[in-house]
């Protein structure tokens, strides 16, 4: 979770790279506005699918504040509800997903004056609606951890084996709970380390050694894949949305603090 406030220094246009969560981006003061790989264009709060599919573009960042919320795509089953599960890569406004509830937390995110306030508000209600909701299966939720815990390099088989389910099943009830194959799942989380790791200014040779990549072909491949940058390239980028300062670049700070 991290709050952000623009000071005028917010580029015309970001991009914001893949990240095995689903994203939720509240925004309570000001414009934002995202624009997708098919360029349809969504303004205010939304929901960002697991991974985002393609590259997302903020295309307007004007005098706003907001704040971001990365949902491990169990929790944000009941956290956001099920439908979220049919995001897949998509975006959707708050407003088509929760209704008049998204603009209510909006207006008492604006009431508050703390950051810290603001971070107890969301919690509690994401809280309050998780414990609501129905859940992802325990077994769904174990290959989840186990692929989270491995850094995607662990084999689905042998997922599906611990479960004592076929392989087939587990794609099935994956998908079918999540909104992608584990298989996307494992390559969506060993590229978020990868490009940590090319961030850190780790060489692009090693990274795919220790990120269970076949070779340097193969990671490049990935990146450009997430993120329609090369390794070296997307270690500069300047709204890099991966690491414990959730969104920032070269210059001033935002406002807030990540938690």
């Amino acid at each position: 979770m991290a709050g952000f406030g623009d000071r005028g220094i917010t580029p015309p246009e970001l991009r914001l790279i893949p990240h095995p969560a689903v994203t939720l981006l509240l925004v309570f003061d000001g414009t934002i506005a995202v624009e997708s790989a098919t360029g349809r264009r969504h303004q205010g709060s939304f929901v960002a699918g697991l991974g985002f599919g393609e590259v997302l573009r903020a295309v307007r960042a004007t005098n706003f504040e907001c704040l971001q919320v990365r949902l491990s795509p169990v929790v944000a089953h009941a956290a956001l509800g099920a439908a979220v599960t049919d995001l897949g890569g998509a975006v959707v406004t708050l407003d088509d997903l929760l209704g008049r509830e998204a603009a209510r937390v909006s207006q008492r995110l604006a009431d508050l004056r703390s950051w810290d306030d603001r971070f107890v508000l969301v919690d509690a209600w994401l809280a309050r609606r998780c414990a609501a909701a129905s859940r992802v299966a325990p077994e769904v939720a174990f290959a989840w951890r186990g692929i989270v815990a491995s850094r995607g390099m662990v084999r689905i088989e042998r997922l599906a084996a611990e479960l004592g389910w076929s392989r087939k099943r587990l794609w099935s009830r994956f998908h079918a709970q999540l909104g992608l194959p584990p298989k996307r799942a494992a390559k969506l989380v060993r590229f978020d380390h990868a490009v940590h790791s090319l961030v850190a200014g780790r060489d692009a040779a090693g990274v795919a050694v220790d990120g269970g990549y076949t070779d340097q072909s193969h990671l490049h491949r990935d990146v450009v894949a997430f993120t329609g940058l090369t390794p070296a390239a997307v270690a500069d980028e300047p709204f890099l949305a991966v690491d414990e300062i959730a969104w920032g670049w070269p210059g001033p700070r935002n406002p807030g603090r990540s938690a």
